[in-house]
């Protein structure tokens, strides 16, 4: 897919994965915008790449709508790069004996999985209003996590969505094979992100110590990188790719 003549939304575009990803997508002359709940720091990093930053939650269709129109006064939405996201910790038995707690486990399949779902679903009935262009209307990235395979304990909800968003990869590419618009996922392993920016020094090198090869964090260019790779390809199609140096997560 060219997106060099439209436009290109990433969620979760105002740091990490997302970030880097929608540097690649301006350099490559995208007209994007960052979705974000960080409206400081989004509108600072949208402006810096000459995009524009939209505030708004993956799981609020309204404002996620109004991000794709913000996107369309640009240019035909040709891609969606989905990376927000959000972890936490669900035990099935608390320390206490008590049953885990549902409320929370909701809420994160809710962020992680229906958010996905709703920004998949409202880009492709944009984009299946586009003229193709080399056979193709647009394109979606969606972001899993090794965790759908390997979740560690008290992963639960997290290793759930991610799951769930591996599942809904493939059935989303067929769905949308005769609109001519492609799904593919990305599944990370350990990357050097915000969300690792709490631990010392000595965690993070521990983390990227377990990767085989190579032994380190990924960075998140790595990431933006494999997203393009899956934007303009067009024989990248329903697959979820693992990005993780060959890392298998043990239970803790």
């Amino acid at each position: 897919m060219d997106v060099s003549a439209g436009s290109a939304l990433v969620t979760g575009g105002a740091s990490g994965l997302g970030a880097a990803t929608a540097r690649r997508l301006a350099e490559a002359g995208a007209q994007v915008v960052v979705l974000d709940l960080n409206e400081e720091l989004g509108t600072k990093f949208a402006a810096e790449i000459g995009g524009q930053f939209a505030l708004g939650d993956v799981t609020d269709a309204t404002a996620v709508d109004a991000a794709y129109d913000l996107a369309e006064e640009r240019g035909p939405l040709r891609a969606l790069v989905h990376c927000a996201g959000k972890g936490g910790t669900v035990r099935l038995v608390n320390r206490d004996g008590s049953p885990g707690d549902l409320e929370l486990y909701q809420q994160l399949i809710n962020i992680n999985l229906v958010g996905t779902f709703n920004c998949l679903r409202l880009a492709a009935a944009r984009m299946a209003k586009n003229e193709p262009i080399d056979g193709e209307r647009g394109v979606c990235v969606l972001t899993a996590s090794v965790a759908a395979w390997e979740g560690q304990i008290g992963q639960i909800p997290y290793a759930s969505a991610k799951a769930g968003v591996v599942g809904m990869t493939l059935v989303a590419a067929r769905d949308l094979a005769t609109k001519l618009i492609r799904v593919s996922t990305i599944a990370p392993g350990v990357f050097d992100t915000p969300i690792l920016a709490r631990f010392s020094q000595e965690v993070r090198d521990g983390l990227g110590a377990q990767v085989p090869h190579p032994a380190r964090l990924g960075q998140p260019d790595e990431f933006a990188r494999l997203a393009m790779q899956i934007v303009e390809n067009p024989m990248l199609n329903g697959e979820t790719i693992r990005l993780d140096g060959a890392i298998r997560m043990s239970p803790r």
